[in-house]
């Protein structure tokens, strides 16, 4: 009989008291549960320690080195790590647990995760969403997240699997909110797009935006998603455009 392998699920919050309670819940089939926590100033690790004792604390520097720094510490061989926005569905903690007890599961590293996405309460079906796909459920020791600031992937070099279940990811909190999560996603990309990008020019202010408007919009068929769709065409324009200025800002010392 095979071996059922335990689970680490690792969670990553900072300032998720609206979210916490939700995704504690939907790891809570997890042999053991992390959170690791950039020293949130609302309720998030109050209402965590109903659910574990396993909560580790680190100033937040990026999106990738918060995740590097808590896998090693996971207990368990195979670790699931999921964002405060993100919930497991029933049909995907299903799957998840055949897996888990699965003979071919020493042959992968890891394992693709479709995501659903949701904005502005309702699901996105284009916009450069529809094939939104994370590595999430995977081998502690041959996986790690590359340095990129934001939008972070995990690199390895083992087989990678893809899982038929998908996910729930739900960005959306209000538009105030997520305009505050573009701001800062924009100065840590600043950061890492100085040492890429020459002198700024018009082009990097106008054109850019305009590009990646049109390319979720109209070619990635945005406005088949309705308002929602538009938003996020706006959005994307909007955090490019931000991405330069803060890069502006920071070479002139002043970000």
């Amino acid at each position: 009989m095979m071996e059922v392998k335990k689970l680490t699920a690792i969670i990553t919050t900072g300032n998720e008291e609206h979210n916490i309670r939700g995704v504690l819940e939907s790891v809570s089939f997890a042999d053991e549960i992390m959170v690791v926590d950039s020293y949130s100033k609302d309720r998030t690790v109050e209402i965590a320690k109903e659910y574990t004792n396993f909560i580790i604390q680190r100033e937040f520097d990026s999106y990738s080195s918060q995740k590097n720094w808590a896998i090693p510490q996971a207990s368990h061989e195979w670790i699931l790590l999921v964002d405060a926005d993100e919930r497991i569905t029933p049909k995907l903690k299903k799957e998840i647990l055949e897996v888990l007890k699965s003979q071919d599961i020493n042959h992968y590293s890891g394992f693709w995760i479709h995501r659903m996405n949701h904005f502005m309460g309702q699901k996105i079906h284009y916009s450069g969403w529809r094939n939104d796909r994370v590595i999430r459920l995977f081998r502690r020791d041959y996986c790690r997240y590359n340095d990129k600031s934001v939008h972070e992937e995990i690199i390895t070099e083992g087989k990678v699997g893809i899982l038929k279940e998908k996910m729930s990811h739900n960005t959306y909190v209000t538009l105030d909110n997520y305009f505050h999560k573009i701001s800062k996603y924009a100065s840590l990309q600043a950061k890492e797009y100085d040492e890429k990008t020459g002198r700024l020019t018009p082009y990097h202010f106008i054109l850019k935006p305009l590009w990646g408007f049109f390319k979720h919009y109209i070619l990635q068929s945005g406005f088949r998603d309705g308002v929602p769709g538009l938003v996020i065409g706006y959005i994307q324009g909007y955090t490019v455009f931000m991405r330069y200025v803060k890069l502006w800002l920071l070479r002139k010392n002043r970000m």
